[in-house]
């Protein structure tokens, strides 16, 4: 493998090393602002009728599930975490850009839940859409919903116009 070959590849892979920073720092200041700011059930309306910051400990996972089972929770998770990064690094170079940034967004959700489970025992949730939603979720949930829209894009869209060709 050259120099400049090896270089190239190395700089690739620093664009999502940097977006799994970006994206774990961001939820894990908003994380901690809203821990050390509010108090738990506090609600601070941004957009009224529609988008407040509330103050929630999930001690379990997505909408709810498995609340207090943190161990189990914990090392699912971890599991996910390690299967994700194995998938990422084995793959790297069969999938494309889009399916790269997804893993990415969905790797930095992951960690920075696992991170909260590891250190305060639950997640802390925030965004709280009432006008469309019960739901109260952070960060972290985005990145990996949004990380699965753009697999599930790449899958169904990009993919089929590659078969049709």
């Amino acid at each position: 493998m050259s120099k400049m070959y090896r270089s190239i590849e190395i700089g690739e892979s620093m664009i999502y090393i940097f977006l799994f920073l970006i994206l774990l720092i961001i939820d894990q200041y908003s994380k901690f602002i809203v821990h050390s700011t509010l108090y738990v059930g506090d609600t601070i309306p941004i957009i009224d009728n529609f988008f407040n910051l509330t103050y929630v400990q999930n001690r379990g996972v997505a909408f709810g599930l498995f609340q207090g089972k943190i161990d189990i929770v914990s090392i699912l998770a971890l599991i996910a975490i390690g299967l994700i990064l194995f998938y990422f690094c084995k793959n790297f170079k069969k999938i494309s850009f889009l399916e790269r940034i997804a893993y990415t967004m969905i790797f930095s959700g992951a960690v920075g839940n696992m991170i909260d489970r590891l250190f305060r025992g639950f997640v802390v949730d925030m965004l709280d859409f009432r006008g469309i939603w019960s739901f109260i979720f952070n960060f972290a949930d985005v990145w990996i919903n949004i990380g699965v829209i753009l697999i599930i894009i790449e899958h169904l869209i990009f993919n089929r116009k590659k078969r049709v060709k």
